[in-house]
């Protein structure tokens, strides 16, 4: 990968942590960035175009660890029910968010 290319990934790294400082909410967080994933693969771009949004803006973006520390709290409450809830709704709701982000941008195009 080209040096260029590597310096785009980075400033997407940051543009995309700076906008999480913004949203504090995991949920929304992951439910914009699963439609995101799903338009940026429906859109079939360029390999660097492709790496610089999936690998740079949408995984700093979404951050797995946030979604992982929600669950986290959720069970260190004790609250089993919750917890299974919570994890089994986010999985289904982040799927079917990029599911339809998928069919959005081949609409589009």
């Amino acid at each position: 990968m080209k040096i260029q290319n590597s310096t785009y990934i980075l400033l997407a790294c940051y543009v995309a942590t700076f906008l999480r400082l913004f949203i504090n909410n995991n949920f929304i967080v992951s439910i914009i960035g699963s439609f995101f994933f799903g338009f940026v693969v429906g859109k079939k771009l360029s390999y660097a175009k492709e790496k610089i949004m999936l690998c740079g803006f949408l995984s700093c973006f979404t951050s797995f660890s946030g979604f992982i520390y929600f669950l986290y709290t959720i069970l260190n409450q004790g609250d089993w029910i919750k917890f299974i809830i919570f994890f089994n709704s986010i999985i289904i709701v982040n799927l079917f968010t990029m599911s339809f982000g998928f069919w959005i941008s081949r609409k589009i195009a």
